[in-house]
C-alpha cells in the first residue's frame, strides 16, 4: 500500500533511508561516500510531510519504500538547507522536484519505488507542472530511465564534510492536465 507519509514515519523513513544508502549504496560508491551519505543524507525532510507531498510503501504494517515529490525550490534529501530551498517553485515555468526516493534493500526491485514515483508524477501534474526534475544518484539512475526520465547535465552533490556523490540531473516532461509523458525530450 502507497500512502501519504505522517510524522510519526519518521524513524521508519531513516531506518528505510540508511538501509539502502548502505546496500544499495555501495554498489554505485565508495565506504567514504556511503559513509558521509549516512550521516548527511539519510535525513527525512518533515517539510515533504507537512506539505502531504512524501509517500511510503507499506508492507505488513512495516514502512519499506519512500519518496516524494516538491513544489519547493531543494533538489535534494539531505541536512543541508537554505532559506532559498522552501521557496515555491513557478509550476507554468519551473520542473517540480522528486525527492528522497528510497528502498529497503529487502524490498528493491519489486516496483514499489516506481509506485512512489507515478504517484509523485501524477500529483505534480495535477499540481500543474509540466516538468519533473530530480537529482539521480548512481544507484537510482535505471530506474529512473526506465521510467522515462532523461539525462540533463552531471550534479555533483557536495556533502557537508567535503564529499562528494556523482549524481546526474534528470527530466521528464509531464501533462499539465492528468498524468502522461508529453516527449521523451526536456523542454
Amino acid at each position: 500500500m502507497i500512502r501519504k507519509a505522517t510524522r510519526g514515519d519518521v524513524a521508519a523513513i531513516e531506518r528505510v533511508m540508511r538501509a539502502s544508502l548502505r546496500e544499495l549504496g555501495r554498489r554505485s560508491y565508495d565506504a567514504a561516500q556511503v559513509a558521509s551519505s549516512l550521516v548527511y543524507l539519510a535525513v527525512p525532510d518533515v517539510q515533504l510531510i507537512d506539505d502531504g507531498t512524501y509517500f511510503v510503501a507499506v508492507v505488513d504494517d512495516e514502512v519499506v519504500a519512500c519518496g516524494g515529490w516538491s513544489r519547493r525550490r531543494k533538489t535534494h534529501a539531505g541536512s543541508v538547507q537554505s532559506d532559498a530551498d522552501d521557496a515555491l517553485l513557478g509550476p507554468e515555468r519551473e520542473p517540480a522536484r522528486i525527492r528522497a526516493m528510497f528502498t529497503d534493500p529487502r524490498f528493491a526491485r519489486r516496483g514499489l519505488g516506481r509506485a512512489i514515483l507515478e504517484r509523485c508524477e501524477r500529483d505534480a501534474a495535477a499540481a500543474g507542472f509540466a516538468r519533473i526534475q530530480l537529482v539521480a544518484m548512481r544507484s537510482g539512475e535505471e530506474l529512473y530511465r526506465a521510467c522515462g526520465y532523461v539525462d540533463v547535465a552531471d550534479s555533483p552533490v557536495l556533502l557537508e564534510d567535503g564529499v562528494v556523490l556523482e549524481c546526474t540531473l534528470m527530466e521528464k516532461a509531464v501533462r499539465d492536465s492528468g498524468f502522461g509523458i508529453r516527449d521523451s525530450g526536456t523542454s
